[in-house]
């Protein structure tokens, strides 16, 4: 969507999802990353970033410094790591659940983030390394420095993942420097669907209303939860208003369709109360509540009005390959990651590969230039968002080169063209 990378290789071992994926863009990822075979082939094809969705498991440094030829070698975070080493990508992007921050009390992110450091030695956004009491280096982060959410960029769905994005020190040197104080994107540019109800089908086939007993079990599911002070149960998210007065889903989930209850919608339509279908047990329920469909999962997710909009002619086209069962497109849709994010994700990569490029910030500074006669160290410092050091140093070749002129000493010092 950025217009400037190009997919070489994908890797998929779920059978449904390749078969969605070769539709959608002509290409079987019939691979499994695990194998000798696809990471000699990541080898020859080579690749400028890799992008990696992994299990949660537990595992620790012991198992790094033992190889990958012991128990730990299921874990497939680890062959991402032997993957970056015989292809070596100039960038990396991880994506994974809320729960990574937490798990195994800390210890599984921390191995994440220590591994891409000093085994692999890629700079990861949002991380600053410090020398510890034994003079080692540290990594010293925030874990909400790398915890973003759906609803905050452009579409209503309430989301938290992790995101994980790393540039190789192999590859650009001391240029990584410029990154530091950096952090990944907090929102995004546009809004898709402001909330629940721009995105819903105004007249859904009945099948997706609920039949009343089960209706009922999930009452009294909800009563029993919240005896505990738990606050699980079904939620009617078209009638929950947020604090910011925005009506938005809760996570959709990624297991073949169970979960819905969590997004019910109160939507009644005539002839439903009490309506028999043959694949129910019960009759449907008086309430007018249905679960979302596909479709608006598609659209909770940017895949539906946004990733596949012809800009021309404003037609949509995503689609499922043909006899694709419901579930699988509940499925796929809720483990799959939020396009406007990830878009957003992916102009952030650019613009810190812009400004590694050595003459890229001497650019910026000149293009600054046409906004005003002169300029200052704080001035490029701050609206680069750049070290002042850095800033100081650009100015200078800049000089050096006869492009800019130095005005003056010290704090007074500025810059002009001529």
């Amino acid at each position: 969507m950025t217009g400037r990378f190009e997919n070489v290789l994908s890797a998929e071992i779920d059978a449904a999802a390749r078969k969605t994926y070769k539709w959608l863009y002509d290409e079987d990822p019939e691979c499994d990353l695990t194998t000798n075979e696809f990471k000699n082939k990541t080898a020859e094809i080579g690749c400028d970033v890799l992008l990696a969705g992994f299990p949660c498991q537990t595992f620790s440094s012991a198992g790094l410094q033992a190889g990958f030829e012991d128990e730990k070698k299921g874990v497939i975070f680890f062959h991402i790591l032997e993957i970056m080493k015989r292809c070596t990508p100039k960038a990396v992007f991880l994506e994974n659940v809320e729960n990574l921050l937490c798990h195994d009390g800390g210890k599984t992110l921390r191995t994440i983030i220590e591994s891409l450091e000093f085994h692999r030695n890629y700079k990861v956004i949002g991380v600053t390394l410090s020398e510890g009491p034994d003079g080692k280096k540290e990594c010293v982060y925030s874990r909400q420095s790398f915890l973003r959410n759906t609803k905050n960029f452009g579409l209503p769905q309430n989301r938290p993942r992790v995101y994980i994005m790393a540039f190789s020190r192999k590859h650009f040197g001391k240029a990584v420097d410029v990154l530091n104080g950096l952090q990944l994107p907090l929102c995004g540019e546009k809004v898709v669907f402001p909330d629940i109800m721009s995105l819903l089908e105004t007249n859904v086939d009945d099948h997706y209303y609920m039949a009343s007993g089960y209706l009922e079990t999930l009452k009294r599911h909800k009563r029993r939860q919240q005896g505990k002070n738990n606050g699980f149960g079904y939620a009617v998210v078209n009638e929950l208003k947020r604090a910011d007065g925005r009506y938005i889903s809760n996570t959709i989930l990624a297991t073949g369709g169970s979960g819905k209850e969590c997004n019910l919608i109160r939507q009644p339509k005539a002839g439903v109360a009490g309506k028999l279908l043959p694949s129910k047990k019960t009759p449907l329920n008086d309430e007018g509540l249905r679960v979302m469909t596909p479709t608006e999962w598609g659209r909770l997710q940017g895949f539906l009005g946004y990733a596949f909009v012809d800009e021309e002619t404003g037609e949509d086209k995503f689609s499922f390959p043909p006899g694709v069962p419901e579930s699988q497109k509940y499925k796929q849709f809720g483990n799959s990651v939020s396009v406007p994010v990830i878009n957003e994700m992916a102009k952030f990569m650019l613009r810190c590969f812009d400004l590694m490029d050595p003459d890229y910030l001497k650019i910026r500074v000149m293009g600054m230039l046409k906004r005003g006669g002169f300029l200052t160290r704080s001035m490029v410092a701050t609206q680069l968002k750049i070290n002042p050091l850095k800033a100081a140093a650009a100015l200078k070749e800049l000089v050096d080169e006869g492009m800019l002129h130095k005005r003056g000493n010290r704090r007074s010092t500025r810059y002009t063209k001529w």
